[in-house]
């Protein structure tokens, strides 16, 4: 009888031990960038189609560098697309940072792009005053809507559509309700720099971690300043450190964040942004609009936001660096 129980011992343990979930990572590439995908399972998932297949339908539906995908079309004047799901949501969460910054997160801003130099076209040799006037025609959130059968309809036909700025974090988005879809609970994905967590490193019985990328980092080496707890939360970064085109005729150097109210593609004081939100969309556009907005009014939209936490370098009336943290943000930072 001994035996029987013994036996019987070891078939529960073994039960038990192959439902336990293990850490499996995925990684590979996606919108122009490489990601990484850990998360716990007790089941043999293979995810890597499924990934793909996502990363294809948001390319498809928002991608400007597709010339085929439906921003593509709508952007050249074809006014017969019917958009998806997918296009709708990124239009109506650019709505929103739209309203909340006042205009300074705009996805309007496709013709400045291009003119900087910043989007798929060559750019216009020089800007001045006039060439701004007449491309802010074509700037303006309020001058597009989504018609009741699904077609974009826009004010003027040269209106360009980027949403490079949100896309991306949409995508880790659908990334994230793809592995729910499949049961999964406890994962993390970072893609690109942005991150989206939902519950428990449980191999460390912890929150998942994330750094936030210090200003002085290289490309080949990104080094933390901090690093935070995402308590079911999404976190991107946006900063100018980098991204910036220098003029080779006249040496001037145009950053990558643009002023959509002005057209201008100057620095504000605000050199870098990282948001944490609910979602890696919401995060990723409200860190491109407290790029152009300046620390003044950024802090300013902060406080009449809600769920949305940053931490913001700036440089000071004497050049020098300082860092300012919502109080949320703080709150979040790893002991």
């Amino acid at each position: 009888m001994k035996l029987i129980y013994t036996f019987l011992a070891l078939i529960l343990l073994a039960s038990c031990t192959s439902n336990k979930p293990v850490k499996r990572v995925v990684q590979g590439n996606a919108f122009g960038t490489t990601y990484t995908i850990q998360f716990f399972t007790s089941e043999e998932l293979n995810i890597e189609k499924g990934v793909d297949s996502i990363i294809h339908v948001v390319n498809k539906s928002v991608s400007t560098y597709m010339q085929n995908s439906d921003i593509s079309r709508i952007n050249r004047g074809d006014s017969t697309v019917v958009v998806d799901a997918i296009f709708k949501e990124v239009f109506r969460i650019s709505e929103t940072v739209y309203t909340n910054s006042h205009g300074y997160f705009d996805p309007t801003i496709g013709v400045l792009r291009n003119a900087y130099g910043f989007g798929d076209v060559k750019p216009i040799k020089v800007i001045d005053t006039s060439t701004l006037d007449s491309l802010m025609k074509f700037v303006g959130f309020e001058k597009v809507f989504i018609s009741k059968d699904n077609k974009v309809v826009k004010e003027y036909p040269e209106i360009y559509f980027d949403f490079n700025a949100v896309g991306k974090g949409y995508g880790i988005d659908c990334l994230g309700r793809y592995l729910e879809g499949k049961g999964v609970e406890n994962y993390i994905i970072e893609l690109g720099g942005e991150v989206l967590a939902r519950g428990r490193n449980l191999s460390k019985e912890k929150w998942w971690t994330a750094g936030v990328e210090s200003v002085r980092s290289q490309l080949e080496d990104r080094s933390a300043t901090e690093v935070i707890q995402l308590k079911n939360r999404a976190m991107a970064g946006s900063g100018n450190y980098r991204k910036f085109r220098v003029d080779s005729l006249t040496g001037k150097k145009y950053v990558h964040t643009l002023n959509p109210l002005t057209g201008s593609a100057e620095q504000s004081d605000v050199t870098s942004a990282t948001v944490i939100a609910n979602t890696c969309g919401e995060a990723d556009a409200y860190a491109t609009a407290l790029m152009a907005l300046g620390l003044k009014k950024s802090i300013e939209m902060l406080k009449a936001t809600d769920a949305v936490e940053a931490y913001l370098t700036y440089t000071d009336s004497l050049n020098m660096e300082q860092v300012y943290i919502t109080e949320g943000f703080k709150k979040q930072l790893a002991n």
